[in-house]
């Protein structure tokens, strides 16, 4: 498996494969919906997650790592056990600071990246 199916009830980590979304950057998807989708992103030190938007809210949980996040124009330093929410519409984006793995949920789910 890579990813999974649209409403997989059981989605085995071990059996989803890492995409490379930007240097030093690996996403997996894991279970989602039409409606919902958790997406777990790894970063190495000093990898970029650029500044975007996209018309889903979202929201992030720092599972591990340290990360400097700008979200609509405000920079925080954000940690493990930290969570950031990302209307729709919102420009964010972050710098690893400290290797480091973000699970994120999105509402609806991410079509793109299927």
């Amino acid at each position: 498996m890579n990813i999974p199916e649209k409403k997989q009830r059981w989605v085995p980590y071990e059996e989803t494969l890492p995409q490379y979304t930007a240097p030093g950057v690996t996403r997996r998807i894991l279970a989602y919906t039409d409606n919902l989708m958790c997406v777990e992103n790894r970063f190495e030190y000093g990898a970029v997650g650029s500044l975007h938007s996209h018309p889903h809210t979202q929201i992030t949980y720092v599972v591990s790592g340290e990360f400097s996040f700008t979200i609509d124009g405000e920079t925080r330093t954000v940690r493990a056990g930290d969570t950031l929410l990302k209307e729709d519409g919102v420009e964010h984006g972050c710098i690893c600071l400290s290797p480091g793995v973000l699970l994120d949920i999105f509402t609806p789910m991410r079509e793109d990246f299927l």
